[in-house]
């Protein structure tokens, strides 16, 4: 991609009305802009971090042995009605259609699929299941803050588990806990499972947190057996000094969730009349497990942990491009060494950002550290034919040949 024709542009100064970190740096470097509060439109950088976190939440999911689908984002009424959520859940927004008939905006979707697996489940043989979406959700939030953190629109990716009886949703249920952890390390992120309640959802559940700046919730969490808690349950414990795992000093700080995980029993299969039936032919509820990952809350919490005074430091699994190609001064040879180069990273199936727009120097470099891909590569006179390489982590540089670069980056 030229950046001469990118959509979207760096921006020197910090939005006013943004206090944390990632809504700062995504907006300055032209990931997304601000439609309203807690509302964001993703420009092009930003929709390729989005695409790339969804493919590894997708694989992942996959993996599990969960199916793909997408439900509607328009809710009827007489669904929320049946579960008794209609007027409970505070963040739910409500809308009125033609013929007065109402809807909601979905900010979550055991009120559709529910009644979506009833009309497929019938018998034993057609369980265990495990069914997920990655769509857009709605909440009425009251306080928005924390830019792409918590918003009131926002992606999420929220899987469903269907099981014939407690012990087997609770085998799977540990299966998704495991595969979660192993995901969000793949991200780069250390992220604590801390017990908590569950809110309108079931009575207790698993988030996974990561420690940064802009967390919102209060966690005690241990650093010797990761053993972690909500602040808001930690009365259960007692002593909140010592962790009640492994007797470690407790440590305590704020963290963002990424992740959660919900062990919803027969709450919405009751209320949906979601049956099987088994071997002998009894009618018995179907046990559910709810298991959510913030899709574009996962960009922020990325953008929070790793980023410098200069800009942001994306990991190489979910950076928009992998090099940064620049070429300063206006030079001639430049200039041509830049497209050959351009053209060779291309052809080797090397994502790549070229800047050839005809800015200063100093601009070039300073953008090119504030949208933070993993390796910059530096064509000028004063590297006398070669090519400088920087890895944005790092702080030295080294120089090669043009042709020793694409041997060094295909692997």
């Amino acid at each position: 991609m030229r950046q001469s024709q990118l959509f979207g542009h760096t921006t020197k100064q910090d939005p006013k009305d943004e206090v944390s970190a990632n809504a700062k740096l995504l907006v300055r470097a032209g990931f997304i802009d601000k439609v309203g509060a807690g509302i964001y439109s993703y420009l092009p950088l930003g929709i390729r971090v989005i695409q790339k976190i969804s493919d590894t939440v997708r694989r992942a999911m996959n993996s599990l042995g969960g199916q793909e689908l997408l439900m509607p984002a328009l809710h009827p009424k007489e669904y929320w009605e049946a579960t008794g959520r209609w007027d409970s859940f505070d963040v739910l927004y409500r809308l009125k259609a033609r013929e007065d008939r109402e809807f909601a905006l979905g900010p979550t979707h055991e009120e559709i699929l529910t009644p979506l697996a009833a009309k497929f489940i019938s018998s034993y043989k057609d369980l265990p299941l495990a069914l997920y979406q990655i769509q857009t959700k709605f909440r009425d939030e009251p306080r928005v803050k924390s830019g792409v953190l918590r918003g009131r629109e926002f992606l999420m990716k929220d899987m469903y588990s269907f099981h014939t009886s407690g012990e087997d949703l609770q085998v799977y249920y540990e299966k998704v806990k495991d595969g979660y952890q192993k995901l969000f390390e793949s991200f780069g992120l250390l992220a604590y499972c801390a017990e908590a309640t569950g809110g309108t959802f079931s009575k207790y559940s698993h988030e996974f947190q990561v420690l940064t700046l802009a967390g919102e919730d209060a966690i005690f969490y241990c650093t010797h057996c990761a053993y972690a808690r909500n602040k808001e349950i930690i009365d259960e414990i007692g002593d909140t000094s010592h962790c009640p795992r492994c007797g470690h000093a407790f440590s305590q700080g704020l963290m963002s969730e990424v992740g959660n995980i919900f062990n919803l029993g027969t709450k919405f299969s009751d209320k949906c009349n979601l049956h099987y039936t088994d071997e002998s032919g009894e009618k018995h509820l179907i046990l559910m497990g709810c298991y959510g990952i913030g899709i574009s809350r996962l960009m922020g919490v990325l953008s929070e942990v790793f980023h410098d005074d200069d800009g942001i430091l994306w990991p190489e699994s979910v950076a928009p491009y992998a090099v940064h190609l620049v070429t300063l001064g206006g030079d001639t040879s430049v200039i041509r060494a830049g497209e050959e180069m351009y053209r060779s990273l291309q052809n080797a199936g090397i994502e790549v950002l070229f800047d050839e727009r005809s800015v200063s120097s100093g601009e070039k470099l300073k953008d090119a550290d504030l949208i933070g891909l993993p390796l910059r590569l530096v064509i000028s006179e004063k590297t006398n034919g070669q090519v400088e390489m920087k890895y944005r982590n790092q702080k030295n540089v080294s120089f090669a040949a043009r042709d020793e670069v694409l041997k060094k980056l295909v692997k």
